[in-house]
């Protein structure tokens, strides 16, 4: 697997190039440096990180009385959105590959009458690049404790991200893409936040965006309230904030005691809501064997998706679900990464999502290949006409909802030349997707299952009848089988930035 935030030269040949192109996009960046070269400046950076949706979302409740505020540049999502730090420049190291870069903007989030006052800002993002697959998100944090006084924690260490399979896509103007990067709150992070969540709780994924060039990063805006409380109410930017209607509590809410916001959530803040939940896919059987049985390759589950008999364990993300109205709206995070170096096959499949509503739904994922990364791909079109919205146990679970490939993405498995590996309308593996609303529900265990239409895989799997696929299983792709050499040689003419993930991750 490629080094994360790494350049990956694939020949030695390839080595001595100096701009590389990812499709069509104009992503560029020296492809190697000698020995103690200087680093290369990033500019125009943008960190897209929600911190924490269901801690957004608890905020936007009436009965917290809750408000967000964003300043200094940074911007926030409609309806409670994610947040926006921008101007962001800093550093990347050819040696080592690893990047450090600061953000302008900050976010303020209150609630209870005062009683929670907490701002984050000057946010900086780094990675070890090739010293370990991890990073962090530092930032300066305010927040008012149970006494209330205010406390200042300047550049804690806020975030832990893990970029195990992150590999920059290609963005506007030669941009860098890191989409979806897992973050988890770090011990100091978890005392930042005044006890509302542990060590370790995973908080929203990161997209970083940077551009090589420019001068070099700038020193980051000083915090407009370093040490002292805010003395003023910050003016709500346009539809980010949120100012419920004056109502009673329904909890016991002392708002002169400092202390009662202690009883807001450690777990998840709606408990009308989708807490936990799982999707188990195995993407397609046939392809599976033809990259691990026939192809002597491997599929590498990382990110959050795990292993789980025939089929992969996508971790939980984030939904919204109506089972009476039959929506459903959910993410999950992780990647399979399928990789055949002999063949020339790398194809990494991630944050994926199911959009549900009455008897259709579509499977997005976003899709990685040599060529780059597509986001957001509609990948396969789910049939739900079948499918049981009954909640049992705590849990509603839409199982083995069958799936067949769009266009789109049969369009994700093509060979270099546009050689075609499946077509539209290719029956995949079915898809189960497990959402539970009840507090403690267990999710059901599920092993996945093959394609319609057994060990082979589904209908229409096989691409031009070449008898020569006898050997290798009826649905075994036809692209992969004659265009390896013509892949392989691709693979050499230069420096590939493999794309992520991505996270995993809308």
């Amino acid at each position: 697997m490629a080094t994360p935030l790494s350049l990956r030269t694939v020949t030695r040949a390839a080595a001595l190039a100096t701009v590389v192109a990812l499709g069509t996009g104009a992503l560029a960046l020296p492809a190697v440096a000698a020995d103690a070269a200087p680093p290369v400046p990033l500019k125009n950076g943008t960190l897209d990180w929600g911190i924490k949706e269901s801690f957004r979302s608890y905020l936007a409740k009436p009965f917290a009385k809750g408000r967000t505020t964003v300043d200094g540049g940074a911007r926030q999502a409609p309806d409670h959105g994610i947040f926006t730090f921008v101007d962001g420049s800093g550093t990347y190291d050819t040696g080592s590959h690893a990047t450090a870069n600061s953000f302008k903007g900050g976010v303020r989030f209150e609630a209870h009458d005062g009683a929670l006052d907490i701002r984050i800002s000057d946010v900086r993002l780094s990675t070890k690049g090739a010293a370990a697959p991890t990073g962090e998100i530092t930032a300066d944090v305010v927040a008012k404790e149970k006494d209330g006084t205010f406390t200042t924690r300047d550049d804690i260490p806020f975030a832990a991200l893990d970029m195990t399979g992150v590999r920059p896509g290609g963005g506007t103007g030669g941009a860098m893409v890191f989409t979806g990067i897992p973050a988890k709150l770090t011990k100091e992070g978890a005392a930042a936040f005044a006890g509302f969540y542990k060590e370790g709780e995973v908080l929203d994924p990161a997209t970083l965006t940077v551009t090589p060039g420019g001068t070099g990063p700038t020193t980051p805006t000083t915090p407009t309230t370093p040490t002292k409380p805010p003395t003023q109410q910050p003016t709500p930017t346009p539809g980010t904030g949120t100012t419920p209607p004056a109502k009673p509590d329904p909890k016991p809410t002392a708002t002169s005691t400092p202390t009662k916001p202690a009883v807001t959530p450690t777990t998840a803040p709606d408990p009308a809501g989708v807490r936990s939940g799982r999707l188990s896919w195995g993407v397609k059987e046939s392809w599976r064997k033809y990259v691990t049985t026939t192809c002597g390759g491997t599929v590498t589950p990382s990110g959050g998706a795990t292993s789980n008999g025939s089929a992969y364990a996508f971790a939980f993300g984030r939904a919204t679900l109506d089972s009476t109205a039959r929506t459903a709206d959910a993410a999950f995070g992780g990647s399979l990464r399928f990789a055949c170096a002999g063949h020339g096959i790398d194809w990494t499949v991630g944050d994926v999502k199911v959009k549900a509503n009455g008897t259709k739904g579509t499977l997005v994922a976003d899709v990685t290949t040599a060529k780059g990364t597509r986001n957001d791909v509609a990948f396969a079109e789910l049939d739900l006409s079948r499918a049981d919205w009954r909640a049992k146990n705590g849990v509603v679970t839409l199982a083995a909802l069958p799936a067949k490939l769009t266009k789109d993405g049969a369009a994700t498995f093509a060979g270099p030349n546009g050689e075609a590996f499946y077509t539209a309308g290719t029956a995949i593996d079915p898809v189960t997707v497990s959402l539970a609303t009840a507090k403690g529900a267990g999710l059901p265990t599920t092993t996945g299952g093959g394609s319609a239409g057994g060990g082979t895989g589904g209908t229409g799997g096989t691409v031009g009848g070449s008898a020569a696929l006898a050997a290798t299983g009826a649905d075994a792709p036809t692209g992969p089988l004659l265009a390896a050499a013509g892949l392989a040689a691709a693979a050499g003419a230069g420096v590939v930035i493999a794309v992520r993930r991505r996270a995993a991750g809308s």
